[in-house]
């Protein structure tokens, strides 16, 4: 009896055991992941475009980090080409990288990419933009619904209730493109009259000929949101000195002496260098078997003459 009294009890204590751990793995927002990444410790970095400031400075800011860190950074270039991305992934899977960074051009394109390199047991980190159903280690990006509503509500201020405003979209697709889009018609639908949007995909020189052809249609425009700063540089070319507001999102360099200059109205700031920054340390974090916040916000701040 005593025999079999201290195997109960024995068997109690590994039960409860394991329910403490299960709810210590549960608890906060962390990934629960602490085994180590596979792979070789190095790090890829599938970028959409570096043809966009932007993106140049999230892939430098994440450069500084890897080279303070001793880690090693492999940065691809996607060229805003969905296809050129997923064989950038999957060569990045074939030199065995431990973590995958991916600032998507398509956020359902890129997914069956990704989930080739989840199934390889590489760890998976989206930048600036989501991946669409997929289940990734940890998601970093700026609250784009929120900066577009904030962009939206003072260009609601500029030009009044009513008045007509154009929407410059971005790639189609795209997160970022999805939700300043929604953050935009959130505001827009109700207190503007949007007469026309359409996609420039988040490029200067289409954006200038997009608006153009938008300002031969409806020369009554009084306001324009682009879903970025490339966009809406565009946007300034094509309306010259037109007196219409121009709001775009990013607060690029270029965009920012724009708005000093007076010829656009605002931006919305975010921080690439820092979203760069951190999206290697997280990466650096699970290399080491370390758990991560699933998600890390970056704050969104107005940038306004």
């Amino acid at each position: 009896m005593k025999i079999k009294k201290l195997v109960a009890l024995a068997a109690a204590a590994v039960l409860s055991f394991s329910l403490i751990g299960c709810s210590v793995e549960g608890e906060g927002s962390t990934s629960g992941s602490s085994a180590e990444a596979v792979g070789n410790g190095s790090v890829g970095f599938s970028v959409s475009t570096l043809n966009n400031p932007f993106f140049v400075t999230l892939s430098e800011g994440a450069k500084e980090k890897a080279k303070e860190a001793d880690v090693e950074l492999i940065v691809v270039d996607a060229g805003d080409d969905a296809a050129k991305q997923t064989s950038d992934i999957e060569d990045l899977i074939s030199k065995n990288i431990s973590v995958l960074i991916v600032n998507p051009v398509d956020s359902d394109a890129v997914a069956p990419a990704v989930e080739d390199a989840i199934a390889k047991g590489i760890k998976v980190i989206s930048v600036d933009r989501a991946v669409n159903g997929v289940d990734v280690d940890c998601a970093i990006a700026s609250d784009n619904v929120a900066g577009a509503k904030m962009a939206t509500e003072y260009l609601v201020e500029l030009v009044g209730e009513g008045a007509k405003v154009a929407e410059l979209e971005g790639v189609s697709g795209a997160s970022a493109t999805i939700d300043r889009g929604a953050g935009f018609h959130e505001v827009a639908d109700e207190k503007l009259d949007v007469v026309t949007k359409q996609t420039a995909n988040f490029n200067r020189s289409e954006g200038m000929t997009v608006m153009e052809n938008m300002l031969q249609s409806n020369s009554d425009i009084k306001g324009v949101f682009a879903h970025n700063d490339e966009m809406a540089l565009g946007a300034v070319e094509a309306i010259g000195g037109k007196d219409i507001v121009v709001v775009g999102f990013d607060a690029t360099d270029d965009a920012l002496t724009a708005i000093k200059d007076g010829k656009m109205a605002a931006t919305v700031a975010q921080k690439p260098d820092l979203m760069g920054q951190t999206a290697v340390e997280t990466a650096v974090k699970l290399i080491n078997g370390e758990g991560v916040e699933k998600t890390i916000p970056v704050e969104v701040e107005l940038i306004k003459e």
